[in-house]
């Protein structure tokens, strides 16, 4: 559960930090008319990830094994490989996307109601479209059959929803900076295991060999049962009995994506806080500008 609360955290703030973004700048710079064209891109956007992952939760189900394995592995080496890029490209651009997204709403102000609805659906899309595949092929790692990996993921939504909305008030303050590196670094942990299961499946679905080859086996250790070993399951994707091909592409995976995301890239202290400024026209820091 918490793997997958993560993921909803971490893509939700995104989503949510966009979304009061936009709606600030709207009611900053009295354009209140254009909320309605805004908030309707947003639901667009929401409703698309809903629909993308029904289509892969039910579509799936009518696929022979092999067939369910095989676009298992494939959308779970997808899916890492946007979420890899989207930790990657958060902490490079967090401390301008203030300034991104207010560029091109005015360029959207300007153009009419249908490039507002395009901006903000865009805006919100991309973030909802990645949380979809990423939690469906975290619940298919997980493979316990309940429902707590996506109780899991609704709650993640949910806190980053409260947590956005606390922004846009003005009653919040974090270092997004911070913020972002650990739960990116958290991330970078949980999508390991989830690109070591996907290379697992395509071996299950014949795509791959090696599917007999073990790396080790300590299920007498860590029985898959017990609670030790749901709660490494849950969190890290941990198999007691992986493959040597997974163990492999774990390593050749985490160590060098880890190193390269923790290393320094510029962050002068204190640069993160963002305060996004309220409808009643306060200020936003110096700190919110950078």
């Amino acid at each position: 559960m918490f793997a997958n609360y993560l993921i909803g955290l971490r893509e939700g703030l995104e989503a949510s930090l966009v979304v009061c973004i936009l709606v600030a700048y709207l009611v900053k710079t009295d354009r209140r008319d254009a909320l309605k064209p805004v908030w309707t891109g947003i639901g667009i956007a929401v409703a698309l990830a809903l629909g993308f992952g029904c289509a892969l939760e039910f579509g799936s189900q009518e696929l022979t094994f092999e067939a369910q394995e095989a676009l298992g592995g494939t959308l779970s080496i997808l899916a890492v490989a946007l979420v890899t890029w989207m930790v990657f490209w958060m902490r490079r651009t967090a401390r301008h996307l203030k300034a991104e997204l207010h560029g091109k709403l005015d360029a959207a102000l300007h153009m009419g109601t249908g490039a507002l609805v395009a901006t903000a659906f865009l805006a919100v899309g991309r973030e909802g479209l990645e949380t979809a595949l990423f939690v469906w092929t975290s619940v298919r790692a997980a493979g316990d059959g309940s429902a707590d990996p996506a109780i899991g993921a609704g709650l993640g939504l949910a806190t980053a929803i409260v947590l956005g909305w606390l922004f846009y008030r003005g009653a919040l303050r974090i270092n997004l900076a911070k913020f972002f590196t650990w739960t990116g670094g958290m991330l970078v942990v949980v999508a390991a295991g989830v690109l070591a299961y996907g290379f697992h499946d395509l071996q299950e679905a014949d795509w791959l060999p090696g599917l007999t080859d073990k790396a080790f086996d300590i299920t007498g250790t860590i029985p898959p049962d017990s609670w030790y070993g749901t709660l490494l399951k849950g969190v890290f994707n941990f198999q007691p009995d992986p493959t040597v091909l997974q163990v492999t592409v774990w390593l050749l995976y985490l160590v060098p994506t880890l190193a390269l995301f923790l290393a320094p890239v510029g962050f002068a202290s204190g640069k993160g806080k963002v305060k996004v400024p309220d409808e009643h026209g306060s200020r936003p820091s110096k700190a919110s500008q950078s």
